[in-house]
């Protein structure tokens, strides 16, 4: 691990005007399908939902305002191991603050973190205890936002998890907290795993557990537990399918039509928010929900973002792993030794004895509400047990 901040590159996010124009060009001239009447969700998402939001994004929509929101926090571009690396670092006043990455998921990015920034790099101007100040690394993974392009074939989860822990050592910190969700909680305990000397703690949302045929491992589920399992048999994994087995064809009408990229990922703030039953913005402001969207659109990334998703599945079945299975072989035999919190929101598939049996569980919540996306849905409560699991000493 190098110290090396002149391979840091300073970056503002300055998207073209040609580049906005075009977009609404696109969404004006969209060529939209028929449905059938009264199906509702159950089937996708709504025309008349679609076209409405749609419209809003070309007319009512602000891009610079949200652009100009982002830049307001340092960024930078650095290449680790052929990889480009977009990222958000932001420093506590507190000068004793503890370095902390934060990893975003898929459909998210960079911009799903905004409202925890202040209360965890300045908890003193937000009512807090000083001693919980963080200094604040929040990268774009490779291949999604401004980390692209994607350096070849073979960027999974273990690869992104390297780059991740170098750039903590090319950023000068030799003790560092990990927290994610998502693909974030997956990369985050593998960093944990590669780097277990420097990091002192992973913080961990949106885990997803498996069972591995143990002898047992069924046994005394309790009923939440049992619907958990449940919940995630029976998810409709639609996008994982096509993201893990065929992600450059889908891709290409992503790319080529933005109303197709804004249905493929307001389904899942549909149906990954709290309550499901609800619309998406009624648990994530709309505008955060279209820069989101927005990101992907205007850095051409539907394709890239999705490769995680065949690196993990697909290429590893291909080199004798078990299908959709063959993520979780990655951490067979593998338990990481490093002190891990686990924050469970009401939509989450988590059990907790699978989580035991590959982390270092020493802290563990249960919310009882919150989605998926929980530093958008309920920034306080991820904030809060944040300080609560790096408060602990191990």
């Amino acid at each position: 691990m190098t110290n090396s901040p002149s391979e840091l590159r300073p970056f503002r996010i300055d998207i073209p005007q040609s580049q906005l124009d075009d977009l609404k060009a696109r969404l004006a001239n969209t060529r939209w399908p028929d449905e059938l009447p009264g199906v509702g969700w159950s089937r996708g998402v709504p025309v008349g939902y679609l076209k409405e939001i749609a419209e809003y994004w070309r007319t009512g929509y602000d891009w610079r305002a949200q652009e100009a929101a982002l830049n307001r926090y340092s960024q930078h571009l650095t290449t680790i191991d052929g990889q480009n690396l977009h990222l958000l670092h932001v420093r506590s006043p507190e000068p004793d603050a503890t370095p902390l990455l934060l990893l975003h998921g898929w459909p998210g990015g960079v911009v799903d973190f905004l409202d925890v920034i202040g209360p965890l790099s300045d908890p003193r101007s937000h009512g807090g205890d000083p001693a919980d100040a963080f200094h604040l690394v929040i990268p774009s993974l490779p291949g999604f936002g401004f980390s692209t392009p994607l350096n070849g074939p073979g960027m999974n989860s273990a690869r992104v998890a390297g780059i991740l822990a170098e750039l903590m050592g090319r950023l000068g910190y030799d003790r560092y907290g990990v927290q994610g969700y998502d693909w974030g909680a997956w990369i985050g305990a593998e960093v944990g795993r590669q780097d277990p000397e420097r990091v002192v703690g992973v913080h961990l949302t949106a885990l997803v557990t498996f069972p591995v045929g143990a002898e047992g491992e069924m046994d005394g589920l309790s009923d939440a537990e049992q619907r958990r399992w449940q919940r995630m048999l029976n998810f409709n994994d639609g996008y994982l399918q096509c993201n893990s087995k065929r992600p450059q064809t889908v891709g290409y009408a992503l790319t080529d039509s933005p109303a197709g990229q804004l249905a493929w990922i307001v389904e899942k703030f549909k149906e990954l928010t709290d309550p499901e039953e609800g619309l998406p913005e009624d648990s994530i402001d709309r505008d955060r929900i279209l820069t989101d969207v927005s990101i992907y659109w205007l850095t051409g990334t539907a394709v890239s973002s999705a490769q995680i998703y065949y690196e993990e599945f697909s290429a590893t079945a291909a080199a004798g792993g078990d299908g959709e299975d063959a993520g979780q072989d990655r951490t067979a035999g593998r338990r990481s030794a490093v002190p891990t919190g686990v924050l469970v929101s009401a939509h989450d598939t988590t059990v907790r004895r699978w989580a035991e049996r590959d982390h270092h569980i020493v802290h563990w919540t249960e919310l009882g509400k919150g989605g998926h996306f929980l530093a958008m849905e309920a920034p306080e409560l991820l904030v809060g047990d944040v300080r609560t699991f790096f408060r602990k000493s191990w």
